[in-house]
């Protein structure tokens, strides 16, 4: 498998997650606003986040995705994630998803990262269509996917079942064409 890709921005580096990681990343998997809208439960214990972490590393061997840990540039730990999963490269599309640590929510780290995983998937990867799968009740990363150029398509009723219970979606996405004219 080739090098994982890094990608900079003004203060970030995206990089690959590692099983040392684990830790700063149960910070805030472990914290249930972060995790309330992701379908998860929040994680009890660090050895829990391993296995998202091996995720990461699934997606990228099956060529299904791919996924950056977003780190400060002035601090090497990771703070959250950002990246495609859902990846049909036959049909040039790929879903894309988030999250931050509450820390650094409001600071517009969510928004860069986002933009520069756009930009690196319309770039890279060739994609035409980038999709994002939110529930009605997330508004901030609703604003935040928008003011990147994503049109609300509809609503996903009862999409997903996690947690114990069935979860609507909106779906959003955002064209090649639009991205790049924003």
């Amino acid at each position: 498998m080739n090098t994982f890709p890094i990608i900079e921005t003004e203060r970030l580096i995206l990089r690959e997650v590692t099983n040392e990681d684990a830790l700063a990343m149960f910070d805030y998997l472990s914290d249930q606003d972060v995790v309330k809208h992701m379908g998860l439960e929040p994680y009890k214990t660090p050895t829990e986040v391993l296995e998202e972490i091996n995720w990461y590393q699934l997606i990228r061997e099956e060529g299904t995705g791919i996924r950056w840990g977003i780190t400060l540039k002035n601090m090497d730990t990771v703070i959250g994630s950002c990246g495609f999963l859902n990846m049909h490269p036959k049909h040039y599309r790929a879903e894309v998803g988030f999250e931050l640590s509450k820390l650094y929510w409001g600071k517009g780290i969510a928004k860069e990262a986002l933009k520069a995983v756009l930009d690196y998937g319309y770039k890279h990867f060739e994609l035409e269509r980038i999709e994002a799968l939110i529930e009605p009740l997330n508004r901030p990363s609703q604003r935040l996917v928008e003011k990147q150029g994503f049109i609300r398509e509809g609503l996903l009723r009862h999409y997903e079942f996690t947690c114990g219970k069935f979860d609507d979606l909106y779906m959003y996405s955002i064209l090649k064409e639009s991205f790049f004219k924003s």
